[in-house]
């Protein structure tokens, strides 16, 4: 086995940022069952980062040029539109409770679909043109599975004057200018009235249609910039979420504005007349002034300002450099692994880290190659940080950890910093367990060099998984068509909480690809609840990452009825092909369910004001309702419902589903304990400045000191990190944030007949006198590591 020598040769570097983000790799391997979300990653080909030709990486072995991708899928089956359905829309809805509350997500949520309406929807056919396979599901589930044959989308091919979300504004790049003139001009009218409207409930509502009018065009803008296979979409995008940006963070520093909230605050009889709702949303508004330095004198307002900006920039910039590959010299690399890199002339791509594939030494070019640091990266970043340190101590704050934690369960720092450590100490043993077993199994199928790595993590517990409980990937897949999948969402939503999804078709210049479905959401006693865009497939210019997009927030509107919530799901699944449909691996598969879950909460926190629906909530209670989601997909209970195999309709059979679902708890342990040392590194970089040491130091300390693996000379793990989940660096502390919904998540019980059943509510006495023992408490459970 050859060896990697730091520190010798011309480093390589990764391009500079370009001015608007470019297209970045889609998503070329699957991950396998029971990953850690952090821990899946693949090669791709995309507009790469150029890197050098080190010595360092003279003896590295990578691989096959990447296969070009099938066809794109068809559009969706599509059902008619339904009587009534304008209607719906235009309910008035009663004002929700307060958000965040499990009442807000679960009122009214208790029966299934009525029996007469299931009956004719289930007698819908998939559509004309549509190519059936033996499984027979419904319309929602037929739409993702059904095979077009040359059917265009009713209404014409994409493209058109519709605009993007039926936005007419948006059928051209130059409609972004447009829409944001007009939320400017609105929000300029909206301020002088705030300023002139009498202390009351009506001050919080003129806020919130404030807010909402720049959130209307921001969030969507926010999606665009990345997501839009056109460029110059992308760009218009990206200058309207500047634009916007810098009129929001002036907005939270004008004085006269909150001048008319305080006036309200400080009215104690007015207060106490206020329902709890309303009174929160008023002293959210509040929070926002007080973090943005509303309280300084009128040059360092100015200069908060512009720190706020300048993070602004420098996390896109940041952003879009992570998502680029790097490029090497072919000729470094062994030939017989280049076949599974992209090649491109004399070099090769790199973009992931291959943590699939059976090949230690393509594991380990791929990921000294992929993480090499580069400087314009490492600059950008500590400028980043010592910015989000200025601003924070500009307005008042020790560090911007402190700031970040303000609005959260958690608090403070001090908190997070003793849960991460009692769950650190927690996990240690059973850590150190997880790892013997993986270096065992190294020793067995590679003697030559039996060190475990940082590149072995994540092949090696699947490894591990599978000789365990005998789990072959490949298996599976057939029984997890994205149909069946879909059908089990639809299933479980409808049992759990009164939701059927319906297949929609899109107008002409809805949609920025042809591959997005659409789906209505609707309850079976509140009607239309709001509508998701599922942009679930691969394309040569979309990032590899799972997210969920906010595009409108919902809220009760002047004149009484409800802005529908509209979300964007973005996943990276491979097409489906001439003779199967998309088929999804266990670990896409929960992947799915845990994003669903975010789609879910967009769609039930119904709050009559849009600064608190859905997700916009704390950070630590956000990830709950997806990390449940993740349980459900666990379950062998749920599963056994939908899971079917494409081709003959027969279940997944039950000793199956239970041997995948006891292998998600081997090497538990080491995987969270990857998530607690990015949260470690979080803290440490969000703490006390000037920071102690560089960046690449205070990491190679803290992966040694709290992961457990060695560091690699000339890597940056914080590369995979940011890749796989980009809200770590334009939000911080999100990391902890998803370790403590696990705890949430961890308490809940579900009965032991039905994981649909009514479920116990947690008191934040139990959250907080539990939150260090309780994960910890899971990992000791009969089959795990």
């Amino acid at each position: 086995m050859w060896g990697m020598p730091a520190g010798t040769g011309p480093p390589p570097h990764r391009q500079g940022a370009p001015a608007a983000p470019p297209p970045a790799p889609p998503l070329r391997r699957s991950a396998g069952p029971g990953r850690s979300r952090s821990q899946r990653a693949g090669g791709g080909a995309g507009a790469g980062r150029a890197a050098g030709s080190p010595a360092s990486l003279r003896a590295v072995t990578a691989g096959a040029a990447a296969l070009p991708l099938p066809p794109p899928p068809p559009p969706p089956a599509l059902l008619p539109p339904r009587p009534g359905r304008g209607e719906v829309a235009a309910q008035p809805c009663a004002p929700g409770p307060v958000a965040g509350t499990r009442s807000a997500m679960l009122a009214g949520c208790r029966r299934a679909l009525p029996a007469a309406l299931g009956r004719a929807l289930r007698g819908l056919a998939a559509g004309p043109g549509c190519r059936a396979v033996s499984t027979s599901w419904s319309p929602v589930g037929a739409a993702f599975d059904a095979k077009q044959q040359g059917q265009p989308l009713r209404g014409g091919a994409v493209g058109g004057k519709t605009g993007l979300f039926g936005v007419p504004e948006l059928s051209c790049p130059e409609g972004f200018k447009e829409a944001q003139d007009k939320a400017l001009q609105e929000s300029e009218q909206l301020v002088q009235k705030a300023c002139s409207t009498p202390p009351g409930p009506e001050t919080v509502k003129i806020f919130d249609q404030l807010s909402d009018s720049l959130c209307r065009v921001a969030d969507l803008a926010d999606f665009v910039k990345i997501a839009h296979p056109d460029f110059a979409f992308r760009e218009a995008a990206e200058e309207a979420c500047r634009s916007i940006g810098t009129v929001v963070e002036k907005l939270n520093t004008d004085v006269e504005l909150c001048q008319s909230l305080r006036r309200l605050l400080g009215d104690e009889i007015i207060m106490s007349s206020l329902d709890p709702e309303t009174r929160r949303v008023a002293e959210l508004f509040m929070f926002d002034f007080e973090i943005s330095g509303i309280h300084l004198d009128g040059e360092k307002r100015k200069k908060a300002v512009d720190l706020n900006v300048r993070i602004l920039d420098l996390c896109n910039e940041f952003l879009t450099g992570t998502h680029l590959p790097n490029k090497i010299d072919k000729h470094i690399l062994p030939e017989h692994i280049r076949y599974n890199f992209t090649a491109e002339g004399n070099y090769l791509q790199v973009a992931g880290l291959h943590a699939d594939c059976p090949d230690d030494l393509v594991r380990e070019a791929a990921y000294k190659i992929f993480l090499y640091p580069n400087a314009e990266q490492l600059n950008c970043l500590e400028e980043l940080l010592a910015s989000r340190n200025s601003l924070a101590q500009l307005v008042g704050y020790d560090t911007f950890a402190h700031r970040a934690l303000q609005g959260t369960m958690a608090k403070n720092p001090e908190t997070v910093r003793q849960f991460l450590e009692k769950l650190s100490d927690q996990l240690s043993k059973r850590t150190q367990k997880d790892f013997e077993m993986m270096t065992k199994m190294k020793m067995k199928l590679n003697p030559q060099n039996s060190k475990l790595m940082p590149w072995d993590h994540p092949y090696y517990s699947g490894v591990l998984r599978a000789e365990r409980y005998n789990i072959d990937p490949g298996l599976y897949c057939p029984f997890f068509s994205l149909g069946a999948c879909m059908e089990g969402l639809n299933s479980l939503f409808s049992q759990l909480l009164g939701i059927s999804l319906y297949a929609e078709q899109t107008q002409r210049g809805e949609v920025w690809s042809e591959d997005v479905r659409k789906l209505a959401v609707v309850h079976e006693t509140e009607g239309l609840l709001g509508y998701i865009y599922c942009d679930f497939f691969q394309r040569a210019d979309k990032p590899h990452q799972d997210c969920h997009f906010t595009v409108r927030g919902g809220r009760l509107r002047e004149n009484g009825e409800y802005q529908l919530p509209v979300v964007v799901l973005m996943l990276s699944l491979p097409h489906s092909t001439r003779d199967a449909p998309t088929l999804l691996s266990p670990g896409m598969m929960e992947n799915l369910f845990h994003e669903m879950g975010h789609a879910m909460h967009s769609m039930l926190g119904r709050t009559r004001y849009q600064h608190v629906t859905g997700t916009r909530c704390p950070t630590d209670f956000a990830e709950v309702p997806s990390i449940l989601m993740e349980y459900f997909a666990n379950d062998y209970r749920v599963v056994n419902q939908f899971a079917r195999h494409y081709k003959t309709g027969q279940p997944l059979p039950k000793n199956m589903v239970s041997r995948l679902c006891e292998s998600k708890k081997v090497c538990a342990a080491a995987d969270m304990q990857l998530q607690v040392f990015y949260a470690v590194l979080d803290q440490i970089y969000h703490g006390k400045h000037p920071l102690k040491q560089s960046t690449t130091e205070i990491l190679k300390e803290t992966q040694e000191k709290v992961y457990g693996l060695p560091y690699v000379p000339n890597t940056l793990l914080l590369y995979e990190w940011l890749t796989q989940c980009q809200e770590n660096i334009a939000r911080a502390n999100l990391q902890c944030a998803c370790l403590h919904a696990r705890v949430v998540v961890s308490w809940i019980s579900t009965s032991p007949d039905k994981p649909w059943s009514q479920q116990r509510e947690i008191t934040c006495t139990d959250f907080h006198a539990n939150q260090h023992s309780l994960l910890a408490v899971k990992l000791a459970e009969p089959g795990a590591s």
